[in-house]
């Protein structure tokens, strides 16, 4: 393990799945760190800053959706679900809450190290942008670091492909379309809830008042604009 290694924390219950996921994935010279609960993940997440998250959800202290969604309020980490939950159901819920991949036990090796590296490789993918500014709202894409009024917003990766789809053509009107596109792909063509949950996501992160959004412009009928200030 060097350094610089991927920082990864494992949280499960499990002792047994712990155990074989300590094995594999040092032996891919990844950093590991580990939690049994969802407090003592929380506790991991400040001491560690781990670059991923392994996350279980039958946890004995909290759901592991639920877990999800507060990690994914605090970080923009990428968080990889393993679960004996196979429902759709389940599925949707932990995506909804903002995990970027979800594997079923039992998993093999192989998928999971394919999965950690499809995850990592689009986080790392993102090109280098511009930074935009305006009346407060601070946007640097090369550093995926956004901030208002001088505070630090932390994304879902989602909300951040959206805000940076918004950004690469701030002032410009960007079709519900579009937009369903370009941070979904082809299949959610005609999902305008999606889109408009997210963009409601994103108002309550960056905007003083969403009702009254400063930033993210609607157009009725047509789709949003990212304002410029004069």
């Amino acid at each position: 393990m060097t350094e610089n290694a991927l920082r990864i924390l494992v949280v499960d219950d499990e002792p047994a799945i712990r155990r074989y996921l300590r094995i594999t994935l040092q032996a891919q010279g990844y950093a590991l760190f580990e939690a049994g609960s969802g407090r003592e993940a929380l506790s991991q997440v400040v001491a560690h800053r781990p670059d991923l998250i392994i996350l279980d959800l039958g946890l004995p202290d909290t759901d592991g959706v639920e877990l999800t969604r507060i990690l994914r309020e605090q970080l923009a980490t990428p968080i990889i679900i393993l679960s004996v939950r196979e429902g759709e159901a389940d599925k949707i819920a932990a995506l909804d809450a903002g995990a970027d991949d979800y594997l079923t036990k039992p998993f093999s090796s192989g998928e999971l190290l394919a999965r950690i590296r499809v995850v990592m490789r689009h986080l790392q993918q993102c090109p280098a942008g511009p930074i935009f500014s305006s009346d407060g709202l601070v946007v640097d894409l090369n550093r995926r670091l956004i901030t208002v009024d001088g505070r630090e917003v932390h994304l879902s990766p989602t909300e951040y492909d959206l805000l940076r789809a918004l950004v690469m053509q701030a002032g410009k009107v960007l079709t519900h379309r579009h937009l369903l596109r370009q941070v979904w792909g082809t299949g959610y063509e005609g999902e305008d809830d999606v889109l408009r949950v997210t963009i409601g996501h994103l108002r309550r992160k960056l905007e003083p008042d969403p009702a009254r959004p400063r930033w993210i412009v609607t157009e009725p009928g047509v789709g949003y604009r990212l304002r410029v200030s004069a």
